[in-house]
């Protein structure tokens, strides 16, 4: 055993990925192999910081020794927190039996996230494995047939048959139910394996306190057909919403076939050669910015040159270049938006009329001609294109079609056009979200329906009106007195739905 290996118990807490610690993220970006305890109790996506080989183990010391043999650095992930929830202290014990040093990052315990996620207070509280019967909060974990184990001992011992009861699977992740029991009804539960946690309340909880299944968009679905590298702001922010979000690639950012057009333009830039260069997406900049820096050269090879730019994240990514840009649209966010606010060419105050725009290869003409119009000299540049992804796998086609989604999201008209190229229309019970009214137009080409409009157009911008879209949505439903059910969840009968969920979609 090489006495050069370290093993680090890392706390997952209980299953949702923003509670783990700023240390649990540095231990596994340093790790040169992870051992995962097993998916039901931690999630794959936790640890999808690592780089390197993860490997599911259920338990046990000898798998752990074995890595520490080969490996630096081991991270050994357990849900909750090694001390308290799972079998970190055996582990740590054959490690420093062994001779392997450890080290432990605690994590959020399961006991109290999951009560808290459920909206019921644990103060006072106690964790008990199966239990007395106590006048304070109790917490009861394990199997379900564990948990109603616990339950009938603490029936035995004397305690209340009707205690008020919160049993929970799968806390804190978009999966989470918790449903109001009773102890003597959790005592004749139907037997099962799943990990459960169930609050032995001190008093009936205030259904208000339940923020976290009560989020908009909690468990809905959602269909982030995007550019894979583009899609993290949206991702979080569905997430923040309580939206399980799943990205499918249909596009990728590739080079020109031919690259000598962006070349010369990018010479004639430096020489002097353009009065302005316009940015219309993140994609534009960062074709042109890779080019440049290939070169040698920076930001300040745009010096004395006005820069343009479209959309808020345009601009924010030239900001962060060093870059402020000199016209962002005033108004729609858009290539009509930037001619609205663009001056007519003066030939005494700009002898220079030339107007760089490194576009996609499939860009529309619709800002060139509208600055030939103005009397400018436009030269449109390729400088990358788009090609449509491979289709994604089949259960996702299905699932698209079949109405398994809640809600798409699209973020360009190219999105819509490619995700109905590879895997078909989404389902008519799917909730389309748009970006921006090019993009609405381009749904509405497709023979789809257009149920949210995001009022600019930003990415986060788009969630946060899907979640007003679903919160509305529910409002009515439990106005009308109807099931507060997700689209997918809707009867397929047209006939069937009653007016309020005929309004809601």
């Amino acid at each position: 055993m090489s006495n050069q290996s370290t093993v680090v118990f890392v706390g997952a807490g209980p299953g949702d990925p923003g509670l783990l610690t700023q240390r649990a993220l540095q231990a596994l970006s340093e790790a040169d192999i992870v051992l995962l305890e097993r998916a039901d109790l931690v999630p794959a996506d936790l640890v999808a910081h690592a780089e390197v080989t993860v490997q599911p183990v259920d338990g046990g010391a000898r798998p752990l020794l074995e890595a520490a043999s080969t490996a630096a650095r081991v991270v050994r992930v357990l849900a909750g927190d090694p001390w308290v929830d799972s079998a970190g202290v055996a582990e740590a014990t054959a490690c420093a039996r062994a001779g392997v040093t450890f080290e432990v990052v605690p994590g959020v315990p399961v006991a109290t996230a999951v009560a808290a996620y459920a909206g019921v207070p644990l103060a006072p509280s106690h964790e008990v494995p199966t239990g007395l019967a106590l006048d304070a909060t109790t917490v009861l974990r394990g199997s379900l047939d564990e948990v109603s184990a616990a339950a009938k001992q603490l029936l035995a011992d004397g305690a209340d048959p009707t205690r008020p009861v919160v049993v929970v699977t799968h806390g804190t992740t978009s999966a989470q139910q918790s449903r109001r029991s009773t102890l003597d009804e959790l005592a004749d539960s139907q037997a099962g394996d799943d990990p459960v946690v169930a609050i032995l309340c001190d008093s009936e909880p205030d259904e208000c306190l339940a923020w976290f299944e009560s989020r908009p968009l909690f468990g809905w679905r959602v269909l982030v057909p995007r550019t894979k590298d583009q899609a993290g702001p949206l991702v979080e922010r569905l997430r923040r919403h309580g939206a399980v979000a799943e990205e499918v690639p249909t596009i990728s950012v590739e080079p020109p076939r031919n690259p000598n057009q962006i070349e010369r333009a990018l010479r004639g830039l430096v020489e002097g050669r353009y009065a302005w260069i316009v940015f219309t997406s993140v994609n534009a900049l960062k074709a042109v910015r890779t080019r440049l820096e290939e070169y040698g050269l920076d930001a300040r090879a745009m010096s004395g040159l006005k820069v343009a730019a479209v959309g808020e994240k345009t601009a924010a990514a030239l900001e962060s270049w060093g870059i402020r840009p000199d016209l962002v649209p005033s108004g729609e966010q858009s290539s009509r938006g930037l001619l609205a606010d663009w001056p007519v060419h003066d030939e005494e105050t700009d002898p220079l009329n030339r107007v760089f725009l490194p576009r996609a290869d499939i860009a529309t003409e619709t800002l060139s001609a509208g600055l030939a119009d103005l009397g400018w000299e436009p030269e449109d540049v390729t400088a990358y294109r788009t090609v449509r992804a491979a289709p994604p796998p089949a259960p996702i086609r299905d699932a698209i079609k079949a109405g398994a989604f809640d809600a798409v999201v699209f973020t360009s008209s190219s999105t819509v056009r490619n995700l109905v190229g590879i895997a078909g229309k989404p389902h008519a019970s799917t909730v389309v979200a748009c970006i921006g009214p090019q993009t609405a137009a381009t749904v509405s080409e497709h023979g789809m329906r257009v149920d949210v409009l995001a009022p600019t157009p930003s990415a986060e911008v788009l969630a946060d009106a899907l979640a007003s879209f679903a919160e509305q949505r529910r409002d009515d439903l439990r106005a009308a007195g109807e099931p507060v059910v997700r689209p997918s969840q809707r009867r397929r009968s047209p006939a069937r739905r009653s007016a309020a969920q005929r309004r809601a979609t």
